[in-house]
């Protein structure tokens, strides 16, 4: 854990990593806490009508426990993997608390996955069982989805699936959890398959120690007195899970749920209002989608004390935004699935440069390398990496021996992102390996076009994509959304070019421009590129 410091270098000169040999998240973000606070508020799930419940860690425990007993009863053993497809509420981290109790590996699924990428997850993975509700029980069976595997369903019985809360009440809210080794497998995020099929990330129960550091920085030292945390981003998602929910029971800081069917602007404000959010992680498609809101401050009664975002770049204009219309510096941090939060920005420190990722989290070796491994210049582009050993970094791609080789240059785990470190050691993200642009010579990252893209007044939403070109080797061609009230048109399209050629370069604006009424997103708030690339 952080402690605070007025400067980055004092951050880094005393950060020492201290992991125990043993360790168990279900003992960290549960049963701790329930034995010395049960009633202290662990969820606050805010419902639809306005209405909350809130799931104290007392109930946690026992829900957690009983549930671990009715799967033990079923046959589940250590090891088995435990798939749970669920929205943000109470099912979750009761899901989570009874697969580590058990010293099962928990398997999130979003829900908003489709019937082709479950069926995928629940064969690679072996489920032996799957935690869903009516709508995931639906998809998940769609086409013999399921195969063999059985379900549970937070909506009750049918047929053969077993309901929720029937089952855990009549089982023991007696349990004792697992006494597990902190590199002993707890859970398996599936990467977002931006580039190609989704690789199941295995971690193990070190992984939540090993984002705390990432946590607390971006959320200038978190948990502070008052301390509230939400996010949209589905607690499937390493974002979710491991950036807000379960560093949130850690700290014993209440998480707030809210389903939303779509994210929703003004529900999500709201949402912060009336919830009294303090701190909050934002994708940064969620976070330009909050731009349309005019007049956040004077609107709503927000008590943020911190917003951070991650995933993708932010960029300068959203940075700019939020400094202008929630008066706070937007804390932009990054990671990916097998390696998660291991750089930040903290403005309370003064570690914040706009356009800049930050540096790396104390206690993260994080580097820009070549292709053999020597580190970059300067202003040089290469591969962003990071140095192995590390507390947060993936155990192996699950079944995938060869892709776990190949993910390593050495000891550096190399992350498929291409980016800079500048003279004073801020880390600049320029987008995947095969979204770099290459342009008359050029390497041009999306993000700076589509950064400038959303400028333009009739823009909401963008995506820059190299489209093959015999003269140029590629062209930079626009995929745009565009804001209410604005029709598309040939006048439009040339407008538009001749905003990002008068700000940027004449090599880098849009030579093509498709106007489209949504972006392809992964579950997780990205750009799916390559679908992009395919249709250009």
């Amino acid at each position: 854990m952080l402690t605070p410091a007025a400067t980055y270098e004092e951050l880094v000169a005393r950060f020492n990593w201290r992991i125990p040999a043993r360790f168990n998240i279900a003992t960290a973000c549960c049963d701790s806490w329930a034995a010395s606070e049960p009633d202290r508020p662990a969820v606050i799930e805010a419902r639809a009508d306005g209405g909350i419940d809130t799931l104290t860690f007392g109930e946690l425990r026992e829900s957690a426990n009983r549930l671990a007993n009715a799967l033990l009863a079923r046959g589940i053993r250590r090891g088995d993997r435990i798939a749970i497809m669920l929205p943000q509420g109470r099912h979750v981290p009761i899901a989570h608390m009874a697969a580590y109790k058990l010293g099962a590996v928990a398997v999130p699924l979003a829900i908003l996955f489709g019937v082709d990428a479950i069926r995928y997850r629940l064969a690679d993975s072996g489920a032996a069982i799957l935690i869903t509700n009516a709508a995931g029980l639906a998809k998940a069976r769609a086409d013999a989805g399921m195969g063999a595997c059985p379900a549970i369903s937070t909506d009750g019985p049918d047929g053969e699936t077993l309901g929720f809360d029937a089952l855990i009440a009549r089982s023991s809210a007696e349990a004792t959890t697992a006494d597990t080794a902190a590199d002993d497998p707890a859970m398996m995020i599936y990467t977002s398959g931006t580039t190609g099929q989704p690789k199941g990330a295995l971690h193990g129960h070190r992984v939540l120690l090993g984002h705390l550091p990432g946590v607390q920085l971006p959320h200038e030292f978190l948990p502070q007195p008052g301390d509230r945390l939400w996010t949209p981003a589905d607690w499937a998602w390493a974002g979710g899970l491991l950036n807000v929910l379960l560093p949130g029971l850690y700290f014993g800081t209440p998480v707030v749920a809210r389903k939303f069917e779509k994210f929703d602007p003004e529900a999500a404000f709201d949402l912060i209002a009336r919830q009294g959010v303090r701190n909050s992680f934002v994708p940064p498609t969620a976070l330009r989608m909050l731009r349309q809101v005019k007049g956040p401050r004077t609107r709503f009664d927000l008590k943020l004390r911190t917003l951070a975002s991650g995933g993708e770049a932010l960029g300068e204009e959203t940075f700019a935004w939020g400094r202008e219309a929630l008066g706070l510096a937007i804390n932009e941090f990054y990671g990916q699935t097998e390696c998660n939060l291991v750089v930040s920005s903290c403005a309370a420190i003064g570690l914040s440069r706009p356009g800049s990722m930050g540096k790396p989290v104390p206690g993260h070796d994080v580097g820009v390398i070549r292709m053999d491994g020597a580190a970059t210049e300067p202003g040089e582009l290469g591969q962003v990496a990071v140095r192995r050993p590390d507390p947060v970094m993936f155990l192996s791609y699950w079944n995938k021996p060869e892709a776990t080789e190949a993910k390593f240059i050495g000891d550096w785990m190399t992350t498929g992102d291409q980016g800079s470190i500048d003279g004073d050691g801020y880390i600049h993200f320029v987008g995947r390996d095969d979204d770099v642009i290459t342009s008359s010579g050029y390497r041009i990252g999306p993000g700076e076009i589509e950064d400038c893209l959303i400028q333009h007044e009739a823009v909401l939403l963008a995506a820059a994509v190299g489209k093959p070109d015999p003269l140029r080797t590629e062209i930079v061609k626009a995929f745009i959304v565009l804001k209410p009230g604005f029709a598309e048109s040939a006048a439009l399209k040339a407008d538009i070019q001749e905003f990002v050629k008068t700000r940027l370069s004449a090599h880098e604006y849009p030579r093509e421009i498709a106007f489209i009424a949504e972006l392809p997103l992964t579950t997780t708030g990205k750009v799916i590129r390559r679908l992009l690339r395919d249709s250009a």
